[in-house]
This record gives C-alpha cells, sequence and structure tokens, in this order.
C-alpha cells in the first residue's frame, strides 16, 4: 500500500524538488544582475524531469566527503539532494561588464517557475485531500 503511495507521489515529489531548484538558480541570477563576469545559469526543466521521472528515484548529486588533514579529525559525508545539469544562458545583449543576465528574461522565468510551482503543490494537495474523503467513506 505504501509502496503504491509513493509511487503515486514520486512525479510530483520531483516535479517540486526540481522546481524549488530552478527558483534558486534563478533568484542567483537576479542577485548577481550587477556582478561583473557573472555568467547566468538556468537548467532546462522538461528534459530533468523526464530524466528524473526515467530513473524511477530521485536524482542526486555525487556524495560529498571532507578532507582530513589531523588524525583527530572526524570523517564526514554527506549525500546531495535532487540536482539538474545547469547551462549558461545565452545573453540577447552582452553588457560591457561581462554580466549575461537579462533582468528582463529572469523575472519573467522567475513568476513563470513560481507559477508552476503553486499550481503543482495545489495539485498535489488536492489529490492528498480526495484521498482522505476516500479513506473517511
Amino acid at each position: 500500500m505504501v509502496d503504491r503511495l509513493d509511487n503515486a507521489f514520486r512525479f510530483y515529489q520531483q516535479a517540486i524538488a526540481l522546481r524549488a531548484q530552478r527558483q534558486e538558480v534563478l533568484s542567483a541570477n537576479i542577485a548577481n544582475a550587477d556582478t561583473p563576469g557573472y555568467k547566468a545559469r538556468d537548467f532546462d526543466f522538461s528534459s530533468a524531469l523526464r530524466e528524473a521521472v526515467g530513473t524511477g528515484s530521485v536524482p542526486r548529486l555525487p556524495e560529498v566527503r571532507l578532507s582530513l588533514t589531523s588524525a583527530a579529525h572526524i570523517p564526514a559525508a554527506a549525500q546531495g539532494s535532487a540536482g539538474a545539469q545547469l547551462l549558461y544562458r545565452q545573453p540577447l545583449q552582452p553588457s560591457l561588464d561581462g554580466n549575461t543576465v537579462d533582468m528582463d528574461a529572469e523575472r519573467v522565468a522567475f513568476a513563470d517557475n513560481t507559477l508552476r510551482y503553486q499550481s503543482t503543490a495545489t495539485l498535489v494537495s488536492s489529490r492528498i485531500k480526495s484521498m482522505l474523503a476516500a479513506v473517511q467513506q
């Protein structure tokens, strides 16, 4: 039973995780709009979601291990969260300082991603409510 619920919500879990990651990438672009030499980044959401759904599990970044410089240090490792391949955005009008952030394009992408994130969360919420209603009857 739990496996079926997990499979039913796996797509939404991955979609929301990728939307959140894209929101962070777009926020970083907006925050660095005045940084000389900053290159705007983004990723293709549909191909990242297609890849995530095809693997059957949440995609992970490689494991990170701390370097030990003393025998007294405690070894530690961390597993990365959901990720997608970041690409550099091609500038429509590059600036003289090498910054490729186009604020109009970033704002539109940010607003679009926010709307899609909220709609996915609303859809998940309504599916959970309908399942709860079915269980209560």
